[in-house]
């Protein structure tokens, strides 16, 4: 097992910078420099940020848009669908994968973290790891302020309220708010009728439908 596969096989591992090789190293520094070029662009240069996105991370769909700054301790485990949107100050620990779906939107400073160490304070003397993958579905809005934790999975269609902190997979279809982050309820007919307490949509929306 090579050192890469070792730190995303979800096995505990030395991560103390002797431990990591050369040629790792230099892929993280080229990811830390393509974070820096795109968090220095000027607002204006759209097709110059986009070209860093695709340069930095694993696999970007069509219409990618992330608020600059974008924090990443490596970038380029990110998969990214279509019609992505982040605001300002995502952060990803993305020493394992993370796959995000299609027509996802993320608001100000949230956290995906697949990286974490053990509680038990002999290993984290010896400085060990392990990393989990994080799956995010499609159609997906993570609200402001949230942390989703290693080896979560949240369902496509679901809402994560503001402040949360995502300990466990929530399944598709629910608004889940809390820490620990829980189901609230089932999105349901009202909210193809209603998009704030007593504020009616003002047009026709069908369920499954764009």
């Amino acid at each position: 097992m090579t050192t890469l596969e070792e730190i995303k096989s979800g096995k505990l591992y030395d991560c103390s910078p002797e431990n990591v090789p050369e040629y790792l190293n230099d892929k993280i520094l080229e990811c830390k420099e393509l974070q820096y070029e795109f968090n220095n662009s000027r607002p204006s240069e759209f097709e110059k940020r986009d070209e860093i996105i695709r340069k930095m991370f694993a696999s970007v769909g069509k219409n990618c848009y992330i608020e600059p700054p974008f924090y990443a301790n490596w970038g380029c485990n990110m998969h990214v669908g279509d019609n992505f949107y982040a605001n300002f100050s995502l952060t990803v620990v993305d020493d394992a994968d993370i796959f995000i779906g299609d027509n996802v939107m993320i608001a100000p400073n949230v956290i995906l973290a697949t990286g974490t160490h053990p509680i038990s304070p002999e290993l984290r003397e010896r400085v060990y790891q392990y990393n989990l993958p994080i799956h995010i579905g499609d159609r997906v809005w993570i609200g402001a302020g949230s942390i989703i934790l290693p080896g979560v999975t949240i369902g496509n269609d679901s809402v994560i309220g503001a402040g949360s902190v995502v300990t466990k997979d929530i399944p598709s279809g629910v608004v889940a708010v809390g820490n620990p982050c829980k189901v609230l309820r089932e999105i349901n007919d009202r909210d193809y009728e209603y998009y704030y307490k007593d504020k009616k949509i003002p047009f026709c929306v069908e369920r499954g439908k764009k």
